[in-house]
């Protein structure tokens, strides 16, 4: 597969998704090591289902491929979804589907280009996401991004015979500190 290199981190860069890669995504979704911490288990992805999702939701502005420098291997998506210009804001989506690459600091890198790519080129004020309260691992690299916690509904989501709570957590653009893009023209 050809990725492009869009925003280029330290280890990562992140590409315009390719609707090509629905079969590695339909995996990933149909993995509970996936779907358990964005709340999708519930859920069952065809891979017809999910050729014709990304074919239908590839916003080639603000959704893209998680890629490695070193491999040109595809590892995630992260994207910023529901953005309203009026208001300058989004919602951040982000997961790691390759097991191999989780708790090694891609999701971190991932979000700090995409922040930065919303708050210095999209013209973004605020972003914001959710995550269930049992998934530590992201809200600590959601912290270490620069995202407070503002809310939390609880016992909302079921999953495996339990009720979760849901945390909403946002970032403002003057909060966002740092240089992450590497291949930028403008310093």
């Amino acid at each position: 597969m050809k990725y492009l290199k869009k925003l280029v981190g330290d280890r990562i860069y992140l590409s315009p998704r390719n609707p090509e890669d629905y079969e590695k995504f339909a995996e990933w979704l149909n993995d509970f090591n996936t779907t358990d911490y964005v709340g999708y288990s519930g859920k069952l992805m065809s891979i017809p289902g999910e050729k014709e999702y990304l074919e239908q939701n590839n916003n080639p502005e603000s959704t893209f491929s998680i890629v490695t420098l070193d491999e040109d291997k595809l590892i995630g998506t992260v994207s910023l979804e529901q953005v309203d210009n009026i208001n300058r804001t989004a919602t951040l989506g982000i997961f790691i589907g390759d097991t191999d690459y989780r708790s090694k600091g891609y999701g971190t890198e991932a979000i700090r280009l995409i922040l930065e790519f919303g708050f210095r080129y999209k013209n973004l004020h605020n972003i914001n996401l959710d995550l269930m309260a049992f998934n530590e691992r992201a809200y600590k690299c959601y912290l270490k991004c620069g995202f407070k916690e503002y809310g939390r509904r609880r016992n909302c989501k079921y999953i495996n015979g339990k009720y979760y709570d849901k945390i909403s957590m946002d970032i403002l653009e003057d909060e966002f500190e740092g240089d992450y893009i590497r291949n930028k023209n403008q310093k």
